[in-house]
């Protein structure tokens, strides 16, 4: 047997264009969507990710904003700049990109953000919006994940999800949308025993620690569907998932590959959520 993928590519171009629709629509009546992203510091992957998001924004009719800072500026600077995003109405989403400098304090920057323009939905008050069940804002990625779920029409309602990875930013929101699904939702990490018991039995396998190929196809369950959210590199500089590809697509019944899976709709739904704000502002 050898797994269906999910195609991220193609998924995203096509909820791309709905979103490209969209803001033209917002646009026809006088609001474009606008995503103002900050970037402190030199780090390459960083850097290219702010450049993708930048290109998304524009290609699919929104304003994208950027301020880039050296790593050694002062934090004050940085406030500074939030507090004026935050009250220029024509802003509609505010990203600040992670990882900052050692001598910023991320939390603080991060609930700087107003809560209604906080796209990435890290802000405290919309992490307690989507723990009860009412988000604002779903982060990214795992907003993404959930999307193509939906596309490969993979039945949740009480479903077996295991997710290697209690990360704020993937493993815990994730967690919360399928358990808002009716999945029965279990979390491994670094000190679970006998990881493979875990994930033997998961029928939604979901990866997402940041370890190359740790996830072997010896321990997936025969049919499971299986989401890699890890990017790593190989030794040889090859782009991999958390997920051994090319053992588990012989066990899986669906599965997402690296690069070319969630990847791509980390950045499609943060285009999701500017959009969703420029919405609301206008009502």
């Amino acid at each position: 047997m050898t797994a269906k993928i999910i195609d991220g590519n193609a998924l995203s171009t096509e909820v791309r264009g709905q979103l490209a629709e969209r803001a033209a629509a917002l646009t026809s009546v006088g609001i474009t969507p606008c995503l103002a992203v900050i970037l402190v510091g030199e780090d390459p992957a960083s850097a290219v990710y702010v450049r993708n998001k930048v290109a998304a924004c524009e290609k699919a009719g929104m304003i994208s904003l950027r301020d880039v800072y050296a790593a050694d500026v002062e934090p004050a600077l940085v406030f500074a700049r939030i507090a004026e995003l935050n009250a220029d109405p024509s802003v509609h989403g505010i990203l600040v990109q992670l990882p900052l400098p050692k001598h910023f304090d991320s939390e603080a920057i991060l609930e700087s953000i107003s809560p209604e323009k906080d796209v990435d939905g890290f802000h405290a008050e919309n992490v307690g919006a989507l723990m009860q069940g009412n988000p604002r804002f779903i982060p990214c990625t795992p907003y993404g994940v959930m999307k193509m779920l939906e596309s490969a029409k993979v039945p949740l309602k009480g479903a077996e999800v295991v997710i290697v990875g209690r990360s704020n930013i993937v493993g815990k929101p994730m967690a919360m949308l399928l358990l808002a699904q009716s999945c029965t939702v279990t979390i491994c990490h670094s000190q679970s025993r006998d990881l493979a018991f875990h994930t033997r039995r998961a029928d939604i396998l979901v990866a997402a620690v940041g370890r190359a190929k740790m996830i072997t196809g010896d321990m997936i369950k025969p049919g499971a569907t299986v989401i890699d959210v890890g990017i790593n590199r190989t030794a040889e500089g090859k782009l991999c998932g958390d997920v051994d590809f090319e053992t588990a697509k012989e066990v899986a019944g669906v599965i997402t590959p690296v690069p070319g899976g969630v990847g791509p709709m980390t950045i499609t739904m943060l285009l999701a959520n500017t959009l969703e704000a420029a919405e609301r502002s206008l009502k």
